[in-house]
């Protein structure tokens, strides 16, 4: 009886060593110094850049997409330790050819840089689309054209994937933006709400520290209306008020649409129109904030005439994304898998 059970043993482990395996890839974490970043008030110009390499990467020459993933508020390129496993998954289950993916770490002191061009704080939109871009190209097999290229991003990174695809259609060919925030002003971004009244008495960080959307609009007005002579935040507001009434800054306002990508569509029409495939998702569940805005971006683009792609999924802000069966290797990576170049020419 002995022997049987060994030679069944033996059996079935020669069976399953025998079994083809799900080959995974592997992830390359650096460090990147960007001159855009260099400022005045203590934000790193050192960034951690976390590089997803497909399976087999390391034993070929082949060359490969690249898909920029930007993370949301308070997030940073760690998110990759959990990513990976779902990029593997993906690649494995054939949802998507072989392609390399990229997150770099832009969280600041304030949370989050909003990829934009703060100028005071650091020119994170320049970091992302040119030094970012550049290091990828120098450093790994990249296949080096707009055509291989899309970028993509999660509520504060999906605004920003879409707001540098508009501007950089000649370096990203396309875009997915998952539940983006900031498109435009509404609901808790408003003075209707009481976040701008809660703002007007916060005098120190430890005080901002205890809210939430206060913290959003001071990162809001350090990426989109610095001022180094406006202590405690630094920045300047749309929206204050003196006791009880409400005073509306129209010069400030007029900054935050200027990088609201709801209010970018007019002058970056021919930018879109360049943009090989465009695309935005939000959860039903996720708040009127986010509903509301991402249907009023999907309209207005419908209204000029942008070609797109929007669906309005059954789920929260967060949930059903970051799964096996969630929206990253289900409707994401097919999305760049049918739009991307994977070929170099």
């Amino acid at each position: 009886m002995t022997k049987y059970f060994l030679l069944l043993l033996f059996c079935f482990v020669a069976s399953f060593s025998a079994y083809p395996q799900e080959a995974t890839g592997m992830v390359v974490t650096d460090t990147l110094y960007s001159k855009n970043l260099e400022n005045n008030f203590g934000e790193n110009p050192h960034r951690a850049v976390s590089v997803y390499l497909p399976p087999g990467y390391e034993n070929s020459d082949q060359r490969y997409p690249v898909i920029y993933f930007l993370h949301g508020f308070t997030g940073d390129n760690k998110m990759m330790d959990y990513m990976s496993g779902l990029l593997d998954y993906a690649i494995a289950k054939h949802k998507i050819r072989p392609f390399i993916l990229v997150i770099p770490d832009e969280k600041t002191t304030y949370d989050g840089s909003f990829y934009s061009n703060s100028g005071i704080f650091g020119n994170w939109e320049d970091f992302t689309a040119f030094d970012l871009v550049n290091y990828m190209d120098e450093n790994f097999r990249t296949i080096a054209n707009a055509a291989s290229r899309g970028i993509t991003g999660h509520s504060m990174g999906g605004y920003g994937a879409l707001k540098i695809a508009m501007h950089y259609p000649d370096i990203f060919s396309s875009v997915y933006a998952i539940s983006p925030g900031a498109l435009t002003i509404v609901r808790e971004y408003g003075p209707n709400t009481g976040t701008f009244k809660e703002l007007s008495t916060v005098k120190t960080q430890e005080e901002l520290n205890k809210t939430y959307f206060g913290k959003v609009m001071v990162a809001f007005g350090k990426s989109w209306s610095p001022n180094p002579d406006n202590p405690p935040f630094y920045c300047d507001f749309p929206f204050t008020y003196d006791g009880d009434e409400l005073i509306v800054h129209e010069d400030v306002l007029e900054k935050w649409y200027a990088n609201m990508p709801m209010h970018m569509i007019d002058d970056n029409l021919d930018n879109l129109k360049k943009l090989k495939a465009i695309k935005l998702d939000w959860g039903r569940n996720a708040g009127d904030r986010f509903t509301i805005m991402c249907s009023m971006f999907s309209q207005r683009l419908e209204n000029v005439g942008i070609k797109h792609f929007a669906e309005e999924y059954i789920g929260t802000h967060v949930s059903d994304i970051y799964t096996e069966d969630g929206r990253i290797p289900n409707q994401v990576l097919p999305f760049f898998d049918n739009y991307l170049e994977f070929k170099a020419e």
